[in-house]
């Protein structure tokens, strides 16, 4: 089994769902990075996530082989959510299941399980991803918000 070492993406970007609440995000742009994605790291903590951004459009299907924590997926297209898999389990040994809606997307937003329900997350909902400076440590970040 080929099992990589976990990567940990600066955070460059952010999500406010709400004025108050502001998903930071590492950013997942390249093939390597999009393959490795979360696999063998610990749970994310809240308002912390991967975001995975693909051009052009198309329909994505994720799982979760060597991720050792649940997480929930946001499937987003043209600035707005379309689906939400919420509480995705772990896929510890192939076979694993694949999620995603059978609907065009041009990123998904990875987040720790339970994390959309919490922020109140829902399908037709806005996402606007902001660039920010780059943050190397998720333990030294702190929540950016626009205007800051």
């Amino acid at each position: 089994m080929d099992v990589s070492p976990p990567q940990q993406l600066p955070l460059e970007a952010q999500w406010c769902v709400r004025p108050d609440s502001c998903v930071l995000l590492e950013v997942a742009d390249q093939p390597h990075e999009q393959r490795l994605g979360l696999m063998q790291r610990p749970a994310l903590p809240p308002l912390r996530g991967m975001w995975f951004p693909f051009k052009p459009a198309r329909p994505l299907r994720f799982w979760m082989l060597n991720t050792i924590a649940p997480l929930d997926m946001v499937f987003v297209h043209q600035d707005e959510v379309i689906a939400i898999e919420a509480e995705v389990p772990i896929c510890p040994a192939l076979p694993c299941k694949s999620f995603g809606p059978m609907a065009d997307a041009d990123s998904v937003i990875e987040l720790g399980a339970g994390e959309a329900k919490r922020l109140g997350l829902g399908v037709g909902d806005a996402v606007v991803i902001e660039t920010i400076q780059p943050v190397m440590s998720a333990n030294e970040a702190e929540v950016v918000r626009p205007g800051d």
